[in-house]
This record gives structure tokens, sequence and C-alpha cells, in this order.
């Protein structure tokens, strides 16, 4: 087996995970050989001196300044250097977890299926309570609508979307990579492109990453906002008809506004507090289900999640009428 593959981790201030996830990968690359680049964003803390030094320790790791910033300029920017003798690219996440043959299980799900891209499911877990919570709300159906990469599966299958894992390089190149002006969603958006160009992506059910969700309230509701602005995106630019779970969180907000007028007409106050409702009941069964006390929080996690989603979703919605006039 050649070294066909080209593993790319974006990266901005992962001081605390880089070196381990590296290492990891260069203990695999001597069943499975593969090229490893750290592409950093900038990162203010210790990553770069960490990439830097396991580039001098490693003849297949190599750092990359990745100038502006977000991950799929970083993609892009390695495989535009780097990947000119591979077939496949593998895209890992520095603040996930991963099994030890994840990349080769990878490469024979891509020489199997002949898909043009391999998509994984993810297991979120969390550590710290709120994080617990969290977790519990992004692997239920109440967190992700059903979604298939957010699910476990026992049995592989073909889908239009999923997380990012494996993708072939010409197919990669020939579709024009990521789309940079998607700082958030640019995986979906990719999908999209790679299905209208006659491409298949298979799920696998063979392994799976472990994700680690969000620490502070803040910064939950920061990622679903930004994942609303680009789901709005996605379906301009491609003028795609989203899908009813996509959906039923952009009602969150309206029903809000609603609320704010119920001392006009109280029965406005319903939908918004019916969606509460359901979030609190949820949280209370998850933490019934597991005696984890800490899940009581995964029904407010939950209304963070949908909330900050609708509102970026909007915030998309005005953004793309204003460009408009």
């Amino acid at each position: 087996m050649g070294n066909e593959i080209l593993v790319i981790i974006p990266c901005l201030n992962e001081e605390k995970t880089i070196a381990a996830l590296a290492q990891q990968l260069e203990r695999a690359s001597k069943t499975c050989p593969m090229q490893i680049v750290i592409a950093d964003g900038g990162s203010s803390d210790k990553t770069v001196a960490i990439a830097k030094k396991l580039a001098e320790q490693h003849t297949n790791i190599t750092y990359l300044h990745n100038p502006k910033r977000i991950q799929s300029a970083a993609v892009n920017l390695a495989v535009a250097t780097y990947g000119k003798d591979k077939e496949f690219l593998i895209r890992l996440d520095a603040h996930a977890e991963y099994p030890n043959d994840y990349c080769q299980i990878l490469l024979e799900e891509a020489k199997s299926s002949q898909a043009a891209s391999i998509v994984v499911t993810m297991d979120t877990q969390g550590h710290k309570p709120f994080q617990r919570a969290v977790a519990a709300a992004q692997n239920s159906k109440l967190g992700n609508g059903g979604s298939s990469h957010r699910s476990t599966i026992t049995v592989g299958r073909w889908v239009d979307h999923g997380h990012h894992a494996l993708i072939r390089i010409d197919a990669f190149t020939k579709i024009g990579g990521y789309d940079e002006n998607f700082s958030h969603n640019e995986d979906a958006e990719m999908d999209t492109r790679l299905t209208k160009a006659g491409y298949k992506i298979w799920l696998t059910a063979r392994t799976k990453l472990v994700y680690t969700p969000r620490s502070s309230p803040i910064r939950l509701c920061r990622q679903y906002f930004h994942y609303g602005r680009g789901r709005v995106r996605n379906i301009v630019k491609h003028k795609t008809q989203p899908k009813l779970r996509q959906m039923i969180p952009a009602v969150v907000l309206p029903a809000f506004v609603l609320m704010l007028l119920a001392p006009f007409c109280w029965i406005l106050s319903i939908p918004f507090l019916a969606w509460v409702m359901l979030c609190v009941i949820y949280g209370t069964w998850l933490t019934y289900r597991t005696e984890d006390f800490a899940l009581v929080l995964s029904g407010p996690a939950a209304m963070m999640m949908h909330f900050s989603w609708s509102l970026g979703f909007w915030s998309g919605v005005k953004q793309v009428i204003w460009s408009k006039k």
C-alpha cells in the first residue's frame, strides 16, 4: 500500500489535543501510510510550537500556516500544496477522538464502495456537567432532528450529507474544493455540489468519531447561530428545498416574537410555551432514564441550540433580503 492518503487537521488554539492526535496518527501510519498536515489558522496558544516540533520529529508530519484561518481554507490550501500525488484526503478535527484504525477503515470503505466521499457518525460525549447535558441533547432527536450522521447505525448506507471523513482528491478538486465563503456548513454546501456532480456519499457503520461539545452556553449559542446562517446561505446558493427537520427550529424565533404579543392575545404565547415545555419534559425524561442529574440541563441546552439556530437563520434571511435591495 503506497502513501496515498493526505490527512489534514485544521486547527486553532488546540494545544491540549493536537500532540496526542498527531502522535496517534503517526503510529497508525506504520500500517496505513499517510502524510499528516497540521494546518493552523494563527493560534495564540502553543499549538504552532507543538506542531513545528512534531514536524521536526516525524518526516510524515508537516506544519502549514493557514492565513485565512477558517477550516475550509485550511483543507483547500493543504490539498493544493501537498495533494498532487495523493488519492484520498482525510479531514480530522483536532478536538475529536478517533479509533486507532479510523483511517484504515475509511480507506477500506472507499475502495469497497467506490464512493467519492466516506462520512461517519458522531458520538457526542461531554466531560463537565454542562457538556454532558449538551451531548445528551445533540445525541437525541430533539437536538439533531434525526440527522443520519448524529444517530447510531449498524448498517452503512448512501446519504446526501454526513460528517466529513474521507474524500477522493480528484472529486474534491473537480468540484472546486470547499467554498471559502462558508465559515460554517461548508461540509453540507460541498456535499450539495458533490451530489449534483453525480458523485456518491457513503455513510459507514464501521467506525465513528467521538465529538466533544462546546463547554459554555455562550460558545454553544455562537456555534448554532453560525449554523443557522450557514444553512440560509446554502439554500440560497443552490436553490435547494430545506428538509422539515431543518426548518422546525426556524419557527422558534417567530414563536418568541408572537409570545411578546401575548398581553394583547394570550393564545399567541402557546407555540413558544409548548416548545419550552417539550424541551423541559424531554430533558427531565433523559435525566430519569440515565440517572445523571446533569442531564436536567439537556432541555435548556436544546433550547439554546434551537433558539440560536433560529436567530442565525432569520439573520441570514435578513442579510439576503438586504443584499438584493
